[in-house]
């Protein structure tokens, strides 16, 4: 039996990062859907002050409205010398309509003239799973970091530009898919869940 799953977000990047991570471990055992496919079109208001709190949010709300296992990520940076700001705000960091290039340019302009050493930071994600049956499913992972003083790389999700990466000597938007998924805060979080989650709960 194929469980049907949907992906509580709007964000194109971590539905692909999702579904290329999930299809490698269930391989003809899932149907992932996004929102847009389910037909959620409501507003989810993410107001809890911790990852763990937003992500239940997200998934709660769409696995009720479905009837379906949702599963939904949240995830931000936490900068150690802004005493962890962004935070849980770091996709609306700039304001509520702001672009990742806003977010990094309020972002490097609170850390103009920090020194290299005091520019630590991690990326955090939480992933839920919310069943039918009321069951819940969470983990969390973590990636550790320095925020850059200037962008480097092509990719343009989040803060990713400015977030190097020291063991392997690059910012997160250097690294093709596959390095950043063996590494990043996501990655090690759908890791331990997927120690946990079972096809047979849906």
């Amino acid at each position: 039996m194929i469980m049907k799953i949907v992906f509580a977000t709007n964000n194109a990047h971590k539905v692909t990062e999702l579904t290329d991570f999930f299809k490698k471990h269930y391989t003809g055992c899932i149907e992932i859907m996004s929102l847009s496919q389910v037909g959620f079109t409501d507003e989810i208001i993410e107001n809890a002050d911790s990852f763990e709190g937003n992500a239940f949010i997200k998934a709660s709300a769409v696995c009720r409205a479905t009837g379906l296992v949702a599963i939904a990520d949240d995830s931000g940076l936490e900068v150690d010398y802004l005493g962890g700001e962004p935070g849980v705000y770091s996709a609306r960091y700039a304001g509520v309509s702001c672009s990742d290039s806003d977010n990094i340019q309020k972002l490097l302009g609170k850390l103009e003239g920090v020194p290299y050493e005091k520019r630590s930071a991690r990326f955090v994600s939480v992933i839920c799973a919310c069943f039918p049956s009321g069951k819940t499913l969470s983990a969390r992972g973590v990636c550790e970091g320095i925020i850059l003083t200037e962008k480097r790389g092509d990719g343009t999700f989040g803060y990713d530009p400015v977030f190097y990466y020291p063991p392997l000597k690059r910012s997160f938007a250097e690294l093709e898919l596959d390095a950043k998924n063996k590494v990043s805060h996501r990655g090690n979080a759908l890791r331990q869940f997927v120690s946990v989650f079972d096809l047979s709960d849906g």
